[in-house]
């Protein structure tokens, strides 16, 4: 036996035999009455939506989706994204189909109710980033000040080229995420776009208890990576996870004629913007305008947090519990016909039912 907090003595001491008989005989009394009482139950620990769970010895295996879902108005979309996002809707207005299968909504939140938001704020530092890391630098940390509602969400932040460095931890201290912004200074050698939120999304998304958000501001021309795009999408659908991207390809160093903002302009653009609707999210495209460079990138992060803070959370219960393996068709309909017409819903659009064993 080990005594940490203090050391025994050597020194002998005699015990009288009548307190030594009294001491046996309390201890076998107190150890009779322990035996006799039922232990006491563990307190139940909660259990995160979309991971298969135990319910009891030999019970069935129950698992749930949780979908964080946007909801645009059509009419506005174009001319005022902050107000066209539609807030006030109720678990009335929704109905969630699977593989064409109306299911059982278990749990739904709006934004005075939501979960906190655990945000990855991930950077490109590769060669092509040179000459815009300032401005990505001052946009990121702006950015975090404004998604992180105090006392309820967390942010990292991680930068990726030719290494992936996560630099901050989640954390709610704005301080310690902004000296870790400043500390970024140089760029590396390549670009590991994919790895980074592989990586990111395994190591730090995975456990944790609110939405899972991923932010990358990049290029979108992945040059490095082990993993590809179809492992990032696969990982970040079975964690629940929502990926947006910031594009910052164009214009940070001179203009591009003939392209117009939020256009899809190359394979680098395409990724993104198939990584994010893949999950639920949205890839911005900012003016390609040098002298609206730093207000470009403050209007696409102010756009996601935006979002971030008017998201619905709906979860439910797939009638079909069987983990197969498919890749199932998520679809999310308006209750009613009329708001079909104006409102658009965002969300994710499908899951592969698979036990999650990577750890």
């Amino acid at each position: 036996m080990r005594f940490d907090s203090f050391s025994m003595s050597p020194k002998k001491t005699r015990v009288p035999l009548k307190s030594l008989v009294t001491a046996v005989f309390t201890f076998a009394l107190v150890g009779a009455i322990c035996a006799q009482k039922p232990a006491a139950t563990p307190a139940s620990t909660p259990r995160p939506t979309g991971t298969p769970i135990e319910e009891s010895a030999g019970a069935t295996k129950v698992f749930e989706v949780r979908l964080p879902v946007t909801v645009v108005d059509r009419t506005k979309e174009k001319k005022d994204r902050k107000n066209a996002l539609v807030s006030g809707l109720t678990r009335g207005d929704f109905q969630v189909l699977e593989d064409g299968v109306p299911q059982e909504v278990t749990f739904f939140s709006d934004e005075s109710t939501n979960p906190p938001v655990y945000v990855g704020v991930l950077m490109d530092t590769s060669p092509s980033t040179a000459g815009k890391l300032t401005f990505e630098k001052e946009a990121a940390a702006n950015f975090i000040y404004s998604v992180l509602q105090l006392r309820k969400d967390k942010a990292a932040f991680m930068t990726f080229d030719h290494e992936v460095l996560l630099r901050q931890d989640f954390t709610d201290k704005l301080d310690l995420l902004q000296k870790a912004v400043d500390k970024v200074g140089k760029t590396g050698s390549q670009t590991a776009l994919y790895d980074a939120i592989w990586q990111f999304t395994d190591e730090k998304l995975r456990s944790v208890p609110g939405r899972k958000v991923i932010v990358v501001i990049t290029d979108g021309d992945d040059t490095f990576s082990r993993a590809d795009m179809n492992d990032v999408i696969d990982l970040a659908q079975r964690t629940e996870t929502t990926i947006f991207a910031i594009s910052t390809k164009g214009g940070f160093l001179g203009s591009v004629p003939g392209v117009e903002a939020g256009s899809v302009k190359d394979k680098g653009d395409k990724v993104l913007t198939d990584l994010c609707e893949a999950t639920g999210g949205t890839a911005f495209f900012p003016i390609n305008s040098a002298k609206n460079q730093m207000l470009d990138l403050e209007l696409a992060f102010r756009g996601i947090s935006d979002e971030l803070k008017k998201q619905y959370v709906l979860t439910y219960r797939p009638a079909n519990q069987e983990l197969d393996g498919r890749v199932r068709k998520i679809e999310i309909r308006f209750a009613n016909a009329d708001k079909a017409k104006d409102y658009r819903i965002r969300t994710k659009t499908s899951y592969r039912a698979l036990r999650d064993t990577l750890k």
